[in-house]
Formats: C-alpha cells, structure tokens, sequence
C-alpha cells in the first residue's frame, strides 16, 4: 500500500465504520463515555479561559506590530485550543488505556480470522501495563514538549516567531496523538515503546497523515467525543495493513 498522508489520514476515517460493527460496539462504549465526559470539561475550560487568554498575549504585542493582530489573534487561538484539546486527551487516553487495548484487539479479531492475543496476565496486571505505557508515552511526550515550551516564551517576547512555533506545535501535536494511538495495537503484539517509535518513523509521512487527520478531528467540538475509538480502530486497521508484516 502506498505510503503517504492520504493514505494515513483515510485510515482515521475507516475507524469510524469499524466502531459501528456488530463485534466491536460493546468494546466502544466505555471509551466513548470516558472521552464525552473529559472533552466535555475540556471544552467548558476553553470556552472559560479563551478571552483571558487572547488579551493576555495580545497585550505582549508591541505597538508597531498592531497591524499583525488579526493574524496573531489567530494564531494564538489556534495554540490555545490546540494545546487545551491536546492536554485533556492526554487524560482521556490515560483513564481510558485499560479499555483501549481490548478494543485494538477486538478490531483486529474483526479484520484477522486468525488473530491471536493469548496472555498469561491477570486484569489487574493488565490494568497497571496499560497505564504504565502512557506515562511512558506521556514520559515522551514532555520530554519533545520541553524546547517548544522555550520557543513559546521567546515568540512572547519576539511575536515574529510566532508563526514558526505555531507549526511546531502543530507537527509535535501530530506525532504525539500518532504515537498515542499506533500503541495499542502494536502493543497487543508485545511491542516495545522504541519499537512503536521506530516502525512508525519508518513510514512517518504516512503516520502524520494519520496523526494530522486525529488533531483535526480533536479540535472540532462536540466531533472530538468520537475521536478516541475511532482512532484506536483506525490505527488497528493501519497497523495490520502497513506494519503487521513489516518489520
């Protein structure tokens, strides 16, 4: 299969048939419920905190650069609603990780007749791995978080650069949700957190496609409720038709 964005991005999308399946409806609930109630804070915060937020960094905006305020209003909106979304699916996908596996594994019996998860783990051994795995993705993810945070308060202070970290927030937000959402299927297979990292690098423009298609849809109110298991599926189906067997 070919390698690209679109290809990645289509793959979020086949999520959304696969949760209206027979076999996997009943793994989707709880995950459903635990994003509706967390996104749902999430948004109340947003809606709360925006216009603080606006007029604070809009006030940092020297008065020559007056004529960028439009754009830096957009901007900085952008940032803010990226960053609240983002922090409140990391608590999602933390409270919700035990029920996310059985779903990966529940899309893949749907897809694969022949597929396999035998485990000699209990459910509470089960419950502490998943967990486990995202702190350690959560580990990750503030460690690629430190210097953006250092390029954001210099964009306070020089909002020229404004732009520039805007867009890397935006990528780091992609592969960050790409890698959230990969790991539960790959980790059904007993994989490593470096091993996830390194198959997907291996094919990354077709992961940030995937990963892009999970930001966008987590940054469109009331839509983001759905965006967990939908994602979970879609990258289930990405992973057995682009990793599965190829190591």
């Amino acid at each position: 299969m070919i390698s690209n964005p679109i290809s990645g991005m289509t793959y979020f999308l086949n999520g959304l048939g696969l949760i209206q399946q027979k076999s996997i409806r009943r793994f989707v609930l709880v995950p459903l419920l635990i994003n509706i109630l967390i996104f749902s804070i999430g948004l109340w915060f947003a809606i709360e905190q925006f216009e603080g937020f606006i007029n604070w960094a809009l006030s940092s905006l020297p008065s020559w650069l007056s004529w960028l305020e439009w754009i830096m209003w957009l901007i900085f909106a952008i940032t803010f609603y990226g960053l609240t979304f983002f922090t409140f699916s990391i608590i999602a996908n933390i409270v919700a990780a035990p029920f996310n596996g059985p779903l990966s594994a529940a899309v893949e019996r749907h897809l694969l007749a022949n597929a396999d998860f035998s485990s000699d783990k209990s459910i509470a051994e089960e419950i502490i791995s998943s967990i486990t795995s995202e702190l350690i993705k959560l580990k990750h993810s503030l460690f690629l978080m430190m210097p953006l945070i250092f390029l954001s308060l210099i964009s306070f202070a020089f909002p020229l650069f404004s732009p520039i970290t805007a867009v890397l927030w935006m990528v780091y937000t992609v592969w960050v949700l790409t890698l959230e959402y990969a790991d539960f299927p790959m980790a059904n297979h007993s994989m490593t957190f470096p091993e996830i990292r390194k198959r997907l690098a291996s094919k990354r423009i077709l992961s940030l496609g995937f990963g892009s298609m999970v930001m966008l849809a987590t940054l469109i109110p009331f839509v983001n409720f759905l965006v967990m298991p939908v994602a979970v599926a879609g990258a289930t189906k990405m992973y057995i038709e682009e990793f599965k067997n190829n190591p």
